[in-house]
């Protein structure tokens, strides 16, 4: 009976390591806090080495605040990149984005990047395949919101962070981490709204034009890296864009009646 039983333990073990998650809405609250507590709750690490003989060596902590978050501190690396893992997700079919907040953490004034990437076994990161650019993140003090499209890929696929300092002794940080429905709807999509939400860039390149019953609640425009770059409302039918470069933009639309309409559209 014994062995049965720890046959049945082993098997559910294993279905519960291989579990694949369609979708991820994680705050981190419920992590246990500290250096030294990954893995856990399937998410695992992979940290940059120390190159010298004496600490502080890179960590990936869970802070101890009330809304906890994870931090890649550097320490003694100056350049080399450590990488936050999630579980498994279901393989992308390329209809979901994955969004967080991220900020350099006190009393740290330095900066570096986190870029996002895919890669097929969390224990190596020569799999790892970068999705859209690296993000610099700024801070102390400054939360900057990232959204990346999660492109269509093929076989055992897991979403990682992958963060890069500048300096010894970078503390960068993310919290809220979601993965859910894209945003990288097609500019044709917008019409599917039942308020009928269309909008076009005028000749210039400086604006959008919008169509609508209602002005919708509020608009964000967002950069292929992911990068918040512009935010606000209508002002009689027209979204400024002049401040934007060149490129491909992302662009999220709260409508008056509290949905949501995903598109993009190109600034020549």
């Amino acid at each position: 009976m014994k062995l049965r039983l720890l046959f049945g333990t082993l098997m559910l073990t294993a279905m519960t390591a291989n579990a694949q998650v369609a979708t991820i809405n994680e705050n981190f609250d419920g992590f246990v806090s500290g250096s030294v507590t990954f893995p856990q709750n399937g998410w695992s690490i992979k940290l940059a080495t120390n190159p010298l003989p004496f600490p502080p060596a890179p960590l990936m902590i869970v802070t101890t605040d009330a809304n906890k978050a994870v931090q890649a501190y550097s320490g003694n690396n100056t350049n080399q990149p450590s990488y936050l893992i999630t579980p498994q997700i279901v393989t992308p079919a390329g209809d979901k984005a994955l969004s967080f907040t991220a900020t350099a953490a006190e009393p740290y004034t330095s900066s570096g990047t986190i870029q996002i990437g895919v890669a097929s076994n969390p224990t190596d990161m020569s799999t790892f395949v970068a999705v859209g650019s690296p993000v610099t993140i700024v801070g102390p003090g400054t939360i900057q919101n990232i959204n990346v499209p999660i492109p269509a890929s093929t076989g055992t696929t897991y979403l990682v962070f992958k963060f890069t300092p500048t300096v010894a002794h970078t503390a960068l940080q993310i919290d809220n981490v979601v993965y859910n429905t894209s945003s990288t709807l097609a500019v044709s999509d917008a019409a599917k709204s039942k308020e009928e939400i269309k909008f076009a860039v005028n000749a210039e390149n400086t604006e959008l034009q919008f169509v609508a019953k209602k002005d919708p609640k509020n608009i964000q425009v967002y950069a292929t890296g992911g990068q918040k770059v512009a935010e606000g409302k209508l002002k009689g039918q027209i979204f400024d864009i002049s401040a934007l470069q060149t490129g491909v933009y992302y662009i999220i639309i709260e409508t008056a009646e509290e949905s949501v309409v995903k598109s993009k559209f190109i600034k020549k």
